[in-house]
């Protein structure tokens, strides 16, 4: 049964996670050098249509359609075939079928996004479409349905992501990694210094992700319940002590802490946070964040 609360909910959740994107642009794009900046800022915006798009016609399907085999969603509900106003008791019993799909839409447009912040300044805009559809479409889907779809087999494992640390972080943190390997440092990288463009665009950049995350983990619960209000507070307690600890260890080794210190450890600490953030204390959560940012 529809309710209006839960459906409001997760309308401003959804929104909140869109909100994310054009923050980790200004994140990303506040450490990259002044003529690579709007290249920078594009790899990020850009999800917004290429993601949707395949989402829409492949990936939701993909993703929480029909199991096969415990690996894949079936084609069935591409183009978003009967996927409308009734609830799907699998997922989200309480909400329109329609609003759990465009909640998760926002997770899957910023994750390849994520991944652009490995490769900064150095690869061509259109290799970069092709690689992100094809990331999307071959990584992201299949995970996505073995975690949170109805017959994925590390769910029927019983693994548990609230909110996306293996969906998300792991897959788009592992991309990171290989992307790197592959591409290799940037041109002179080594034998001269490349200083950030613009600090204060990256902190605003790291306020409006720290804003767009409480709908991104509260949201996960799926309604307008006390395990999104305990996932709320876990975010917001894992960002901030990943920022402290941060500072702390900088401050330590280096004599100062930077701003760009606090930044990477509030974003760590909120990224540490998410598969946790509806399973865990208060005092848990900030034990996560202190983690992370050390």
């Amino acid at each position: 049964m529809i309710q209006a609360g839960d459906t409001a909910f997760i309308l401003i959740c959804a929104a909140l996670v869109l909100l994310m994107t054009p923050g980790l642009a200004l994140f990303y794009g506040g450490m990259v050098r002044r003529k690579n900046v709007l290249g920078t800022l594009m790899q990020s915006f850009i999800m917004i249509s290429l993601v949707t798009i395949e989402w829409v016609y492949l990936g939701y399907s993909m993703s929480f359609g029909p199991d096969v085999s415990g690996v894949i969603g079936d084609l069935s509900w591409a183009g978003l075939t009967g996927v409308g106003a009734a609830p799907n008791p699998d997922y989200a019993p309480t909400i329109p079928h329609a609003v759990f799909m465009i909640y998760q839409c926002m997770f899957a447009v910023i994750t390849p996004a994520l991944i652009t912040g490995a490769f900064a300044e150095r690869v061509r805009f259109s290799s970069f479409v092709v690689f992100s559809v094809a990331w999307a479409v071959l990584v992201y889907n299949p995970v996505c349905h073995w975690v949170w779809g109805n017959g994925g087999f590390l769910k029927a494992m019983g693994v548990l992501d609230f909110a996306g640390g293996i969906v998300v972080h792991l897959t788009c943190g592992a991309a990171a990694l290989a992307s790197v390997m592959v591409i290799g440092p940037r041109k002179d990288h080594g034998r001269r210094q490349f200083f950030p463009h613009s600090l204060p665009m990256t902190l605003l950049g790291t306020g409006l992700l720290w804003f767009g995350w409480f709908g991104f983990n509260a949201g996960s619960a799926l309604a307008a319940d006390a395990v999104a209000g305990s996932a709320f507070v876990a975010t917001h307690l894992g960002g901030m002590a990943g920022m402290a600890m941060w500072t702390v260890v900088e401050w330590f080794y280096q004599g100062k802490p930077t701003t760009l210190g606090a930044a990477s450890g509030a974003v760590a600490g909120l990224a540490t946070i998410t598969p946790a953030a509806g399973f865990v204390t208060a005092n848990s959560a900030v034990l996560i964040g202190l983690t992370a940012g050390f």
